[in-house]
């Protein structure tokens, strides 16, 4: 992962420190979750849990915005 120079990776990460909702799905957990995969698509980080994303493996793993997923 690659950020802007001058940039933090903690920007605009969670709403809640700790919670965190799949942006797919909408399921949510407390806690980081290392099965998760972190997406930034338009300067925005988005979540998505394990399911959602091994559902869309191949669309994650071509570059394509969840929008086309």
């Amino acid at each position: 992962m690659t950020s802007l120079s001058g940039g933090s990776d903690d920007a605009g990460s969670r709403p809640e420190r700790g919670r965190l909702v799949c942006a797919r799905c909408g399921i949510g957990t407390d806690g980081p979750r290392p099965t998760w995969t972190c997406s930034v698509e338009n300067g925005v980080r988005q979540y998505f849990c394990d399911r959602c994303s091994r559902e869309n493996l191949r669309a994650i793993e071509g570059r394509l915005d969840s929008a086309w997923w």
